[in-house]
């Protein structure tokens, strides 16, 4: 079995090494990196996982993870830092990130939710469902994982577009918090109720105008709402 490949980076050795070791204990290759900079050195494109510290000296891991994207480099990224507010989420998020853990975390959590990263980009792909008009210039591209508006093309992060996918899929369902954790984020332990409302928060702002296609029913959860088309 080919051995995933992960590269780790923050400025504190203590928490690299720490890293390192469970991680390698679990059967992954790992490496280490001190700073943004170095990674772009250091990442290979057979690196199958990116674990990112936030603050480092230099060019800070929000900015990388940016540089990446723009470059298509879609490598997962879990971002492991100390800032942890709604706003510091937003903007992982935003940058193209997978999932954010908050320092201090448990070795048990970290190994989990790497685990479950790494299965959810490494699953068999079925047919592309293709494009799924919705109406009113609305598009769901699955084959190039974009949403479409008009004119204008959204380009969303992994789980971004799966959840649009998924509660427009289903429009006339109103999804609840957990029922949207078991689709999306199944094999994912420690994912809370705000952890999806950071995403809706995300994909409204990338909606715009058309932000009210989501909506919430207070109790309940979210939907996809037609009646905005």
């Amino acid at each position: 079995m080919i051995q995933k490949k992960i590269l780790i980076v923050d400025d504190e050795p203590v928490i690299c090494e720490i890293l390192a070791f469970n991680l390698a204990d679990e059967g992954y290759e790992v490496t280490c990196a001190h700073s943004a900079e170095e990674t772009l050195r250091k990442l290979l494109p057979d690196h199958s996982l990116l674990l990112l510290d936030v603050m480092m000296g230099g060019m800070s891991g929000y900015k990388l993870t940016e540089q990446l994207r723009r470059k298509n480099n879609r490598i997962p990224v879990i971002f492991l830092t100390a800032k942890n507010t709604e706003n510091d989420m937003l903007t992982g998020f935003s940058v193209g990130a997978d999932d954010y853990i908050a320092k201090p975390f448990s070795i048990k959590e970290v190994l989990a939710r790497v685990k479950a990263v790494l299965k959810r980009y490494g699953a068999p792909k079925g047919k592309p469902a293709g494009r799924i008009f919705l109406g009113d210039g609305v598009m769901i591209d699955h084959e190039l994982k974009e949403l479409v508006l008009g004119d204008r093309r959204i380009l969303l992060t992994k789980t971004e577009f799966e959840l649009i996918a998924l509660l427009s899929g289903q429009p006339k369902h109103i999804f609840s918090r957990e029922e949207i954790i078991d689709c999306i984020w199944k094999e994912t332990p420690y994912i809370t109720a705000r952890t999806i409302d950071v995403h809706i928060t995300r994909l409204r702002k990338k909606l715009g105008d058309r932000a009210s296609l989501l909506s919430n029913r207070a109790g309940f959860g979210y939907r996809f709402n037609t009646a905005y088309l």
